[in-house]
């Protein structure tokens, strides 16, 4: 694997006075020196000029002498570097990807309609330009395949299951999205920065029913709360009126105001009380 380098390099404005001190000679004295001196000087201050590299802030040039990676320059300014080689730019801006919408089949086999934005830099440039063929077109891919398989591991919602899951752990998902397209990004230099859902819906084929069944679970999850603080109320109720001796209940009676009270409190609608002016009996 290729790793970068620092490329040899000398401030940009010594390469430049020495040109134009070369240049200044073989024009003011070019009938004093041999002809053939004249050339070797204008080729000399040739060869320095192609060496001149301006690199900008936040930007890195990746210096090639045929064919051969000698190193990155990744201060910006004005350079002096190896003549006659080629350099390459690269872009160290922290950069943003937002991937489309995809259709996935999570956990459970439902499909989902999920995306996400992936915030990434380069931080080797030799490894984004010669590892890989085209590092953005890299990043693209392999962060839509991260996508797909970290949305196929888990389920949209846990429905009270426990686990991780897309919709209810927004945070530990992204965790999990992140550290997945590191270990696909590592070999194009890049590093995520983040990774984040920026949409997750189920697929429109079973929105309806999914809808449904979310419904119901909520109305399940009510009863259940309901059904649990009026057994507690029966219970407190029947305590306390033993306790301070208000009426003596057998079994039978028990039975009868616990039937009342569950009735009374877990109903949707308001009881209409029936008022015994008789026996109980």
């Amino acid at each position: 694997m290729i790793v970068e380098r620092k490329a040899p390099s000398v401030n940009g404005f010594v390469g430049l006075l020495v040109a134009a001190i070369l240049l200044y000679i073989s024009i003011h004295y070019f009938h004093q020196v041999p002809e053939w001196a004249s050339v070797v000087l204008y080729i000399i201050v040739l060869l320095l000029l192609s060496g001149i590299v301006v690199v900008q802030p936040n930007q890195a040039k990746a210096v090639v002498f045929f064919g051969a990676y000698l190193g990155t320059i990744r201060k910006s300014g004005i350079w002096l570097t190896v003549p006659l080689s080629t350099r390459r730019s690269v872009s160290l801006r922290v950069r943003n990807f937002n991937s489309e919408r995809l259709t996935v089949n999570e956990k459970d086999g439902n499909p989902v309609v999920i995306a996400a934005v992936v915030v990434f830099k380069v931080i080797d440039t030799a490894a984004a330009l010669f590892e890989v063929d085209d590092y953005l077109n890299f990043v693209q891919v392999q962060s839509e395949a991260g996508i797909r398989h970290v949305a196929s591991q888990y389920p949209y919602d846990s429905y009270g299951k426990g686990g991780y899951s897309l919709r209810e752990h927004p945070t530990e998902i992204a965790e999990v999205l992140q550290m997945e397209l590191q270990e696909r990004l590592e070999v194009s230099g890049v590093r995520v920065m983040e990774a984040r859902l920026t949409h997750l819906t189920y697929a429109s084929e079973i929105a309806g029913a999914m809808l449904q069944r979310q419904q119901a679970t909520a109305i399940v999850a009510a009863r259940e709360m309901i059904v649990e603080g009026a057994v507690g109320m029966v219970k407190m109720a029947i305590k306390k009126l033993e306790e301070d001796g208000v009426v003596e209940l057998d079994e039978e009676r028990k039975a009868n105001m616990v039937n009342n009270l569950m009735v009374s409190i877990t109903s949707e609608r308001s009881s209409q009380p029936v008022i015994n002016t008789g026996s109980l009996y």
